[in-house]
Protein backbone atom coordinates (compact mmCIF):
# COMPACT_ATOMS: atom_id res chain seq x y z
CA UNK A 1 0.00 0.00 0.00
CA UNK A 2 1.37 3.38 -1.00
CA UNK A 3 2.01 5.91 1.75
CA UNK A 4 0.60 8.74 -0.36
CA UNK A 5 -2.91 9.21 -1.75
CA UNK A 6 -4.66 11.78 -3.87
CA UNK A 7 -7.81 12.10 -1.77
CA UNK A 8 -8.30 10.97 1.80
CA UNK A 9 -12.01 10.81 2.67
CA UNK A 10 -12.76 11.09 6.38
CA UNK A 11 -16.04 9.43 7.37
CA UNK A 12 -17.21 10.40 10.85
CA UNK A 13 -19.20 8.13 13.14
CA UNK A 14 -22.52 9.83 12.38
CA UNK A 15 -22.09 9.72 8.58
CA UNK A 16 -22.69 6.03 7.93
CA UNK A 17 -24.21 6.07 4.45
CA UNK A 18 -22.95 4.78 1.12
CA UNK A 19 -24.96 7.59 -0.50
CA UNK A 20 -22.48 10.17 0.77
CA UNK A 21 -21.16 12.47 -2.00
CA UNK A 22 -17.78 12.29 -0.26
CA UNK A 23 -17.50 8.73 -1.59
CA UNK A 24 -18.28 9.61 -5.20
CA UNK A 25 -15.61 9.17 -7.84
CA UNK A 26 -13.00 7.52 -5.64
CA UNK A 27 -10.36 5.25 -7.17
CA UNK A 28 -9.01 2.43 -5.06
CA UNK A 29 -5.45 2.89 -6.32
CA UNK A 30 -5.30 6.63 -5.68
CA UNK A 31 -7.82 7.38 -2.90
CA UNK A 32 -8.58 6.06 0.57
CA UNK A 33 -11.43 6.24 3.07
CA UNK A 34 -10.41 6.96 6.65
CA UNK A 35 -12.48 6.08 9.73
CA UNK A 36 -11.22 6.79 13.24
CA UNK A 37 -12.30 5.39 16.60
CA UNK A 38 -11.12 7.81 19.28
CA UNK A 39 -11.41 7.19 23.04
CA UNK A 40 -11.45 10.94 23.56
CA UNK A 41 -14.83 11.20 21.83
CA UNK A 42 -16.30 8.88 24.49
CA UNK A 43 -14.82 10.95 27.31
CA UNK A 44 -15.41 14.45 25.86
CA UNK A 45 -18.58 14.02 27.87
CA UNK A 46 -18.75 10.96 30.11
CA UNK A 47 -20.80 8.99 27.62
CA UNK A 48 -23.31 6.25 28.40
CA UNK A 49 -21.88 2.84 27.56
CA UNK A 50 -24.73 2.21 25.12
CA UNK A 51 -24.01 5.47 23.28
CA UNK A 52 -20.36 4.51 22.85
CA UNK A 53 -21.35 1.02 21.72
CA UNK A 54 -23.89 2.29 19.19
CA UNK A 55 -21.37 4.54 17.46
CA UNK A 56 -18.59 1.94 17.48
CA UNK A 57 -20.77 -0.91 16.26
CA UNK A 58 -22.28 1.28 13.55
CA UNK A 59 -18.80 2.34 12.44
CA UNK A 60 -17.37 -1.17 12.33
CA UNK A 61 -20.33 -2.50 10.37
CA UNK A 62 -20.03 0.41 7.96
CA UNK A 63 -16.30 -0.20 7.56
CA UNK A 64 -17.13 -3.71 6.36
CA UNK A 65 -19.84 -2.38 4.06
CA UNK A 66 -17.34 0.04 2.50
CA UNK A 67 -14.85 -2.74 1.88
CA UNK A 68 -17.54 -4.95 0.38
CA UNK A 69 -18.43 -2.07 -1.94
CA UNK A 70 -14.82 -1.95 -3.16
CA UNK A 71 -13.42 1.02 -1.22
CA UNK A 72 -9.96 1.02 0.30
CA UNK A 73 -10.43 1.74 4.00
CA UNK A 74 -7.92 2.82 6.62
CA UNK A 75 -9.64 2.03 9.91
CA UNK A 76 -8.10 3.27 13.16
CA UNK A 77 -9.40 1.19 16.08
CA UNK A 78 -9.53 2.22 19.73
CA UNK A 79 -6.27 0.49 20.65
CA UNK A 80 -4.30 1.50 17.56
CA UNK A 81 -2.76 4.66 19.02
CA UNK A 82 -1.83 6.17 22.36
CA UNK A 83 -3.33 9.45 21.17
CA UNK A 84 -6.89 9.69 22.59
CA UNK A 85 -8.24 12.64 20.59
CA UNK A 86 -9.85 12.24 17.18
CA UNK A 87 -8.05 15.31 15.85
CA UNK A 88 -4.72 13.95 17.10
CA UNK A 89 -5.30 10.63 15.39
CA UNK A 90 -6.34 12.46 12.24
CA UNK A 91 -3.05 14.39 12.30
CA UNK A 92 -1.17 11.11 12.49
CA UNK A 93 -3.00 9.68 9.47
CA UNK A 94 -2.52 12.88 7.47
CA UNK A 95 1.21 12.59 8.11
CA UNK A 96 1.14 8.94 7.01
CA UNK A 97 -0.96 9.34 3.85
CA UNK A 98 0.22 12.82 2.76
CA UNK A 99 -2.99 13.41 0.74
CA UNK A 100 -3.50 16.24 -1.70
CA UNK A 101 -7.03 16.71 -0.41
CA UNK A 102 -8.86 15.82 2.80
CA UNK A 103 -12.53 15.42 1.90
CA UNK A 104 -15.50 14.97 4.20
CA UNK A 105 -19.13 15.82 4.69
CA UNK A 106 -19.61 18.81 6.93
CA UNK A 107 -19.42 17.55 10.54
CA UNK A 108 -22.43 17.67 12.80
CA UNK A 109 -20.52 19.36 15.60
CA UNK A 110 -19.00 22.83 15.64
CA UNK A 111 -16.02 21.69 17.74
CA UNK A 112 -15.11 18.92 15.31
CA UNK A 113 -15.34 21.21 12.32
CA UNK A 114 -12.91 23.63 13.97
CA UNK A 115 -10.53 20.83 14.97
CA UNK A 116 -10.54 19.14 11.56
CA UNK A 117 -10.00 22.46 9.78
CA UNK A 118 -7.03 23.19 12.04
CA UNK A 119 -5.56 19.72 11.46
CA UNK A 120 -5.76 20.12 7.69
CA UNK A 121 -4.19 23.57 7.85
CA UNK A 122 -1.38 22.31 10.08
CA UNK A 123 -0.69 19.47 7.65
CA UNK A 124 -0.83 21.83 4.66
CA UNK A 125 -3.62 19.74 3.14
CA UNK A 126 -6.50 21.17 1.12
CA UNK A 127 -9.76 20.65 3.04
CA UNK A 128 -12.87 19.93 0.98
CA UNK A 129 -16.04 20.24 3.09
CA UNK A 130 -19.16 19.05 1.30
CA UNK A 131 -22.78 19.91 2.07
CA UNK A 132 -24.52 16.97 3.69
CA UNK A 133 -27.48 16.02 1.44
CA UNK A 134 -28.91 13.84 4.20
CA UNK A 135 -30.69 16.98 5.37
CA UNK A 136 -33.57 18.50 3.43
CA UNK A 137 -32.41 22.04 4.18
CA UNK A 138 -28.77 23.02 3.78
CA UNK A 139 -27.06 25.35 6.21
CA UNK A 140 -26.99 28.06 3.55
CA UNK A 141 -30.68 27.64 2.73
CA UNK A 142 -31.59 27.88 6.41
CA UNK A 143 -29.49 31.00 6.80
CA UNK A 144 -31.31 32.62 3.87
CA UNK A 145 -34.67 31.70 5.42
CA UNK A 146 -33.63 32.94 8.88
CA UNK A 147 -32.39 36.26 7.52
CA UNK A 148 -35.98 37.09 6.65
CA UNK A 149 -37.02 36.84 10.30
CA UNK A 150 -34.14 38.56 12.08
CA UNK A 151 -33.61 37.82 15.74
CA UNK A 152 -36.69 35.70 16.44
CA UNK A 153 -37.04 32.35 14.66
CA UNK A 154 -40.15 30.16 14.80
CA UNK A 155 -40.24 26.55 13.70
CA UNK A 156 -43.87 26.68 12.54
CA UNK A 157 -43.11 29.12 9.70
CA UNK A 158 -40.06 27.10 8.66
CA UNK A 159 -42.08 23.87 8.78
CA UNK A 160 -44.77 25.22 6.48
CA UNK A 161 -42.17 26.33 3.97
CA UNK A 162 -40.55 22.89 4.08
CA UNK A 163 -43.92 21.20 3.56
CA UNK A 164 -44.54 23.32 0.47
CA UNK A 165 -41.00 22.99 -0.85
CA UNK A 166 -40.92 19.19 -0.57
CA UNK A 167 -44.63 18.59 -1.28
CA UNK A 168 -45.24 16.70 1.94
CA UNK A 169 -48.83 16.22 3.19
CA UNK A 170 -50.13 18.84 0.80
CA UNK A 171 -53.67 18.88 -0.60
CA UNK A 172 -53.87 16.68 -3.68
CA UNK A 173 -56.45 18.82 -5.46
CA UNK A 174 -54.69 21.06 -8.02
CA UNK A 175 -56.70 24.10 -6.96
CA UNK A 176 -55.52 23.68 -3.36
CA UNK A 177 -51.99 22.49 -4.01
CA UNK A 178 -50.47 25.14 -1.73
CA UNK A 179 -52.71 24.12 1.19
CA UNK A 180 -52.06 21.41 3.79
CA UNK A 181 -53.77 18.06 3.65
CA UNK A 182 -56.84 18.14 5.86
CA UNK A 183 -56.93 21.94 5.94
CA UNK A 184 -54.59 22.34 8.95
CA UNK A 185 -50.83 22.68 9.10
CA UNK A 186 -50.53 21.44 12.64
CA UNK A 187 -52.49 18.87 14.67
CA UNK A 188 -50.54 19.37 17.87
CA UNK A 189 -53.70 20.06 19.88
CA UNK A 190 -54.90 16.51 19.13
CA UNK A 191 -51.59 14.96 20.17
CA UNK A 192 -51.45 15.70 23.89
CA UNK A 193 -53.44 12.90 25.48
CA UNK A 194 -52.43 11.07 28.62
CA UNK A 195 -52.90 7.34 28.86
CA UNK A 196 -56.30 6.08 30.11
CA UNK A 197 -56.67 5.75 33.88
CA UNK A 198 -56.18 1.99 33.69
CA UNK A 199 -52.88 2.43 31.90
CA UNK A 200 -51.50 2.31 28.36
CA UNK A 201 -52.63 -1.25 27.68
CA UNK A 202 -50.81 -3.44 25.17
CA UNK A 203 -48.29 -1.50 23.08
CA UNK A 204 -46.62 -3.38 20.21
CA UNK A 205 -42.93 -3.77 21.07
CA UNK A 206 -40.26 -1.92 19.16
CA UNK A 207 -37.91 -3.83 16.91
CA UNK A 208 -34.91 -5.15 18.88
CA UNK A 209 -31.75 -6.62 17.37
CA UNK A 210 -29.60 -9.39 18.81
CA UNK A 211 -25.92 -8.55 18.88
CA UNK A 212 -23.87 -10.27 16.19
CA UNK A 213 -20.20 -11.18 16.64
CA UNK A 214 -19.04 -7.71 15.62
CA UNK A 215 -21.35 -5.99 18.10
CA UNK A 216 -20.44 -8.46 20.85
CA UNK A 217 -16.82 -7.48 20.32
CA UNK A 218 -17.79 -3.81 20.64
CA UNK A 219 -19.67 -4.46 23.87
CA UNK A 220 -16.62 -6.22 25.30
CA UNK A 221 -14.38 -3.33 24.27
CA UNK A 222 -16.67 -0.79 25.91
CA UNK A 223 -16.78 -2.72 29.18
CA UNK A 224 -13.00 -3.11 29.09
CA UNK A 225 -12.07 0.45 28.21
CA UNK A 226 -14.90 2.46 29.81
CA UNK A 227 -15.88 0.41 32.90
CA UNK A 228 -16.76 3.44 35.05
CA UNK A 229 -18.98 5.17 32.50
CA UNK A 230 -22.70 5.46 33.27
CA UNK A 231 -25.36 3.14 31.98
CA UNK A 232 -25.78 -0.53 31.16
CA UNK A 233 -25.18 -2.65 28.08
CA UNK A 234 -27.50 -5.41 29.26
CA UNK A 235 -30.35 -4.16 27.08
CA UNK A 236 -28.36 -3.12 24.01
CA UNK A 237 -30.54 -3.92 20.99
CA UNK A 238 -30.28 -0.80 18.81
CA UNK A 239 -30.06 -0.97 15.01
CA UNK A 240 -26.43 -0.69 13.91
CA UNK A 241 -26.76 -1.31 10.17
CA UNK A 242 -28.89 0.16 7.43
CA UNK A 243 -30.84 -3.08 7.00
CA UNK A 244 -31.67 -3.16 10.72
CA UNK A 245 -32.67 0.50 10.67
CA UNK A 246 -35.05 -0.14 7.78
CA UNK A 247 -36.61 -3.01 9.70
CA UNK A 248 -37.10 -0.71 12.70
CA UNK A 249 -38.76 1.88 10.46
CA UNK A 250 -41.11 -0.68 8.94
CA UNK A 251 -42.09 -2.02 12.37
CA UNK A 252 -42.91 1.46 13.65
CA UNK A 253 -44.98 2.39 10.61
CA UNK A 254 -46.93 -0.86 10.74
CA UNK A 255 -47.53 -1.16 14.46
CA UNK A 256 -47.03 2.07 16.43
CA UNK A 257 -47.50 5.08 14.17
CA UNK A 258 -51.27 4.71 14.44
CA UNK A 259 -51.25 5.80 18.11
CA UNK A 260 -48.03 7.75 18.17
CA UNK A 261 -49.79 11.10 17.83
CA UNK A 262 -52.35 10.60 20.55
CA UNK A 263 -49.88 9.42 23.19
CA UNK A 264 -46.59 11.02 22.22
CA UNK A 265 -46.67 13.19 25.37
CA UNK A 266 -47.94 10.50 27.76
CA UNK A 267 -45.82 8.98 30.52
CA UNK A 268 -46.38 5.81 32.55
CA UNK A 269 -44.21 3.89 34.98
CA UNK A 270 -42.19 1.04 33.46
CA UNK A 271 -43.26 2.08 29.95
CA UNK A 272 -40.00 3.40 28.55
CA UNK A 273 -40.82 3.39 24.84
CA UNK A 274 -44.57 3.88 24.53
CA UNK A 275 -45.73 4.42 20.94
CA UNK A 276 -42.54 6.26 19.96
CA UNK A 277 -40.49 5.41 16.88
CA UNK A 278 -37.00 5.02 18.41
CA UNK A 279 -35.63 6.03 15.01
CA UNK A 280 -33.64 9.11 16.05
CA UNK A 281 -30.40 7.18 16.52
CA UNK A 282 -30.69 5.63 13.05
CA UNK A 283 -31.46 9.01 11.50
CA UNK A 284 -28.65 10.76 13.34
CA UNK A 285 -26.09 8.13 12.28
CA UNK A 286 -27.40 8.41 8.67
CA UNK A 287 -28.49 4.76 8.63
CA UNK A 288 -31.89 6.11 7.56
CA UNK A 289 -32.57 8.97 5.19
CA UNK A 290 -35.26 11.36 6.47
CA UNK A 291 -36.92 11.32 3.04
CA UNK A 292 -37.65 7.60 3.26
CA UNK A 293 -38.97 7.98 6.79
CA UNK A 294 -41.26 10.85 5.81
CA UNK A 295 -42.44 9.00 2.69
CA UNK A 296 -43.23 5.85 4.68
CA UNK A 297 -45.34 7.82 7.17
CA UNK A 298 -47.15 9.75 4.44
CA UNK A 299 -47.85 6.51 2.56
CA UNK A 300 -49.38 5.00 5.71
CA UNK A 301 -51.81 7.94 5.88
CA UNK A 302 -52.69 7.77 2.17
CA UNK A 303 -53.40 4.03 2.51
CA UNK A 304 -55.60 4.55 5.56
CA UNK A 305 -53.28 2.79 7.99
CA UNK A 306 -52.65 5.78 10.27
CA UNK A 307 -54.65 8.94 11.09
CA UNK A 308 -53.58 12.32 9.79
CA UNK A 309 -52.93 13.74 13.28
CA UNK A 310 -50.41 10.99 14.08
CA UNK A 311 -48.71 11.18 10.71
CA UNK A 312 -48.49 14.97 10.72
CA UNK A 313 -47.15 15.01 14.27
CA UNK A 314 -44.46 12.48 13.37
CA UNK A 315 -43.48 14.21 10.13
CA UNK A 316 -43.35 17.58 11.95
CA UNK A 317 -40.64 16.18 14.22
CA UNK A 318 -38.48 15.22 11.24
CA UNK A 319 -39.23 17.69 8.44
CA UNK A 320 -39.89 20.54 10.86
CA UNK A 321 -38.14 20.34 14.19
CA UNK A 322 -35.11 18.22 13.25
CA UNK A 323 -34.21 20.37 10.27
CA UNK A 324 -35.01 23.58 12.16
CA UNK A 325 -32.80 22.96 15.18
CA UNK A 326 -29.89 21.93 12.98
CA UNK A 327 -30.19 25.26 11.20
CA UNK A 328 -30.40 27.15 14.48
CA UNK A 329 -27.37 25.28 15.85
CA UNK A 330 -25.10 26.25 12.97
CA UNK A 331 -26.45 29.80 12.90
CA UNK A 332 -25.91 30.40 16.62
CA UNK A 333 -22.72 28.52 17.45
CA UNK A 334 -20.49 28.97 19.35
CA UNK A 335 -22.55 31.47 21.38
CA UNK A 336 -25.28 28.88 21.96
CA UNK A 337 -22.96 26.74 24.08
CA UNK A 338 -22.32 29.69 26.41
CA UNK A 339 -25.91 30.95 26.68
CA UNK A 340 -27.23 31.39 30.23
CA UNK A 341 -30.18 33.80 30.15
CA UNK A 342 -31.09 33.32 33.81
CA UNK A 343 -27.47 33.16 35.07
CA UNK A 344 -28.03 29.75 36.64
CA UNK A 345 -24.97 28.31 38.35
CA UNK A 346 -26.01 25.39 40.55
CA UNK A 347 -24.28 22.03 39.98
CA UNK A 348 -26.13 19.07 38.49
CA UNK A 349 -27.55 16.89 41.30
CA UNK A 350 -25.77 13.58 41.77
CA UNK A 351 -28.93 11.56 41.21
CA UNK A 352 -28.95 12.53 37.53
CA UNK A 353 -26.23 9.87 37.22
CA UNK A 354 -27.90 7.25 39.41
CA UNK A 355 -31.69 7.75 39.41
CA UNK A 356 -31.55 7.67 43.21
CA UNK A 357 -34.29 10.20 43.94
CA UNK A 358 -37.67 9.98 45.65
CA UNK A 359 -39.32 11.97 42.84
CA UNK A 360 -41.06 9.16 40.96
CA UNK A 361 -41.14 10.92 37.57
CA UNK A 362 -37.44 11.78 37.63
CA UNK A 363 -36.50 8.37 38.98
CA UNK A 364 -38.43 6.59 36.22
CA UNK A 365 -36.98 8.78 33.44
CA UNK A 366 -33.40 8.50 34.67
CA UNK A 367 -33.49 4.80 35.50
CA UNK A 368 -34.72 3.96 32.01
CA UNK A 369 -32.11 6.33 30.58
CA UNK A 370 -29.38 4.46 32.40
CA UNK A 371 -30.81 1.10 31.27
CA UNK A 372 -31.41 1.89 27.62
CA UNK A 373 -29.83 5.25 26.80
CA UNK A 374 -33.33 6.44 25.92
CA UNK A 375 -36.17 8.61 27.17
CA UNK A 376 -38.84 10.15 25.01
CA UNK A 377 -39.15 13.86 24.31
CA UNK A 378 -41.60 14.74 27.11
CA UNK A 379 -39.48 12.99 29.70
CA UNK A 380 -36.51 14.98 28.44
CA UNK A 381 -38.35 18.31 28.19
CA UNK A 382 -40.87 18.21 31.04
CA UNK A 383 -39.14 16.00 33.62
CA UNK A 384 -35.34 16.19 33.55
CA UNK A 385 -35.17 19.40 31.50
CA UNK A 386 -37.87 21.12 33.53
CA UNK A 387 -36.08 20.25 36.74
CA UNK A 388 -32.83 21.66 35.38
CA UNK A 389 -34.55 24.97 34.62
CA UNK A 390 -36.54 25.27 37.84
CA UNK A 391 -33.62 24.17 40.03
CA UNK A 392 -31.32 26.77 38.45
CA UNK A 393 -28.77 24.24 37.20
CA UNK A 394 -25.84 25.50 35.12
CA UNK A 395 -26.92 25.02 31.46
CA UNK A 396 -23.48 23.71 30.48
CA UNK A 397 -23.76 20.89 33.00
CA UNK A 398 -27.27 20.00 31.89
CA UNK A 399 -26.30 20.00 28.21
CA UNK A 400 -23.24 17.83 28.89
CA UNK A 401 -25.46 15.32 30.71
CA UNK A 402 -27.91 15.10 27.80
CA UNK A 403 -25.09 14.68 25.30
CA UNK A 404 -23.61 11.92 27.45
CA UNK A 405 -26.60 9.75 28.34
CA UNK A 406 -28.72 9.35 25.19
CA UNK A 407 -27.77 7.03 22.34
CA UNK A 408 -29.25 9.43 19.77
CA UNK A 409 -27.34 12.44 21.11
CA UNK A 410 -25.34 14.42 18.58
CA UNK A 411 -24.58 17.99 19.50
CA UNK A 412 -26.42 19.72 16.65
CA UNK A 413 -29.62 18.06 17.86
CA UNK A 414 -28.96 17.96 21.59
CA UNK A 415 -27.70 21.45 22.35
CA UNK A 416 -30.54 23.50 20.81
CA UNK A 417 -33.11 21.23 22.43
CA UNK A 418 -31.51 21.62 25.84
CA UNK A 419 -30.20 25.20 25.84
CA UNK A 420 -33.02 26.62 23.76
CA UNK A 421 -36.08 24.51 24.41
CA UNK A 422 -35.71 22.91 27.85
CA UNK A 423 -33.69 25.54 29.71
CA UNK A 424 -34.56 28.77 27.84
CA UNK A 425 -30.89 29.57 28.28
CA UNK A 426 -30.86 31.54 25.03
CA UNK A 427 -33.65 33.81 26.23
CA UNK A 428 -36.17 32.76 23.59
CA UNK A 429 -34.05 32.74 20.44
CA UNK A 430 -36.45 30.28 18.83
CA UNK A 431 -39.07 29.55 21.50
CA UNK A 432 -41.82 31.95 22.50
CA UNK A 433 -41.74 31.15 26.22
CA UNK A 434 -39.93 29.12 28.88
CA UNK A 435 -41.51 25.67 29.22
CA UNK A 436 -42.28 25.67 32.92
CA UNK A 437 -44.94 23.75 34.83
CA UNK A 438 -45.69 22.49 38.31
CA UNK A 439 -46.16 18.93 39.47
CA UNK A 440 -49.77 19.18 38.29
CA UNK A 441 -48.62 18.81 34.67
CA UNK A 442 -46.75 15.61 35.49
CA UNK A 443 -49.79 14.35 37.41
CA UNK A 444 -52.01 15.01 34.38
CA UNK A 445 -49.69 13.28 31.89
CA UNK A 446 -48.58 10.27 33.95
CA UNK A 447 -49.27 7.93 36.86
CA UNK A 448 -46.06 8.90 38.66
CA UNK A 449 -47.62 11.09 41.33
CA UNK A 450 -49.71 8.21 42.68
CA UNK A 451 -46.64 6.38 43.98
CA UNK A 452 -44.36 9.33 44.69
CA UNK A 453 -42.97 10.47 48.04
CA UNK A 454 -44.21 13.98 47.23
CA UNK A 455 -47.63 15.55 46.60
CA UNK A 456 -48.08 17.64 43.44
CA UNK A 457 -50.55 20.24 44.76
CA UNK A 458 -52.19 21.64 47.90
CA UNK A 459 -55.18 19.31 47.70
CA UNK A 460 -52.94 16.25 47.50
CA UNK A 461 -50.86 17.51 50.41
CA UNK A 462 -54.00 17.73 52.55
CA UNK A 463 -55.18 14.26 51.54
CA UNK A 464 -51.89 12.42 51.88
CA UNK A 465 -49.81 14.43 54.30
CA UNK A 466 -46.86 14.13 51.92
CA UNK A 467 -44.46 17.05 51.48
CA UNK A 468 -44.82 19.36 48.50
CA UNK A 469 -43.46 18.21 45.16
CA UNK A 470 -40.13 19.94 44.44
CA UNK A 471 -41.36 20.75 40.92
CA UNK A 472 -44.33 22.63 42.39
CA UNK A 473 -42.27 24.49 44.97
CA UNK A 474 -39.69 25.52 42.38
CA UNK A 475 -42.32 26.41 39.78
CA UNK A 476 -43.87 29.04 42.03
CA UNK A 477 -40.43 30.27 42.94
CA UNK A 478 -39.62 30.66 39.23
CA UNK A 479 -42.78 32.72 38.72
CA UNK A 480 -41.97 34.83 41.74
CA UNK A 481 -38.40 35.53 40.59
CA UNK A 482 -39.24 36.29 36.97
CA UNK A 483 -42.65 37.91 37.32
CA UNK A 484 -41.73 41.07 35.40
CA UNK A 485 -40.31 39.22 32.40
CA UNK A 486 -43.22 36.75 32.34
CA UNK A 487 -45.75 39.59 32.54
CA UNK A 488 -44.29 41.18 29.43
CA UNK A 489 -44.75 38.00 27.38
CA UNK A 490 -48.34 37.38 26.19
CA UNK A 491 -47.79 33.62 26.37
CA UNK A 492 -46.78 33.70 30.04
CA UNK A 493 -48.75 36.72 31.28
CA UNK A 494 -51.43 34.52 32.86
CA UNK A 495 -48.84 32.67 34.94
CA UNK A 496 -47.44 35.99 36.08
CA UNK A 497 -50.90 37.19 37.09
CA UNK A 498 -51.39 34.05 39.15
CA UNK A 499 -48.35 34.78 41.24
CA UNK A 500 -49.03 38.52 41.22
CA UNK A 501 -52.34 37.97 43.04
CA UNK A 502 -50.63 36.39 46.02
CA UNK A 503 -50.26 38.25 49.29
CA UNK A 504 -46.75 39.19 50.46
CA UNK A 505 -46.89 36.53 53.18
CA UNK A 506 -47.73 33.85 50.61
CA UNK A 507 -44.82 34.89 48.46
CA UNK A 508 -42.51 34.69 51.44
CA UNK A 509 -43.72 31.11 51.97
CA UNK A 510 -42.98 30.33 48.33
CA UNK A 511 -39.44 31.62 48.71
CA UNK A 512 -38.89 29.70 51.92
CA UNK A 513 -40.23 26.43 50.43
CA UNK A 514 -38.03 26.83 47.37
CA UNK A 515 -34.96 27.64 49.42
CA UNK A 516 -35.39 24.42 51.40
CA UNK A 517 -35.54 22.47 48.14
CA UNK A 518 -32.56 24.26 46.58
CA UNK A 519 -30.42 23.66 49.66
CA UNK A 520 -30.81 19.88 49.34
CA UNK A 521 -30.94 19.17 45.63
CA UNK A 522 -28.74 16.09 46.01
CA UNK A 523 -31.13 14.58 48.56
CA UNK A 524 -34.56 14.99 46.96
Amino acid sequence: MSDAVRRLVLVLGDQLTLASPALEGLEKARDCVLMIEAPGEATWVRSHKARIALFLSGMRHFRDALREAGFRVDYVALDDSDEPALVGRLAQRLKHWRPEVLRLLEPGEWRLQQDITAAANNADVVLQLLDDPHFLCSRADFARWADKYGGSLRMEYFYREMRRRHRVLMDREPAKSDQPEGGQWNYDAENRKGYPKHGPGLIPPHEAFEADALTRGVLADVERLFPDHPGSLAHFAWPVTRSQARMALQAFIEHRLVNFGSYQDAMWSSTPFGWHSLLASSLNLHLLDPREVIAAAERAYCEGRAPLASVEGFIRQILGWREFIRGVYWRDMPQMAEANHYKHRRPLPRWFWTGDTRMACARDAIEQTLQYGYAHHIQRLMVTGLFGLLAEIDPKQVAAWYLAVYVDAVEWAELPNVAGMALYADGGRFTSKPYVASGAYIQRMSNHCGHCAYAPDAESIKKTGKPMCPYTALYWHFLDRHEAELSANPRTALMARNVGRLAPAQRECIRADAQRVLERLDDL
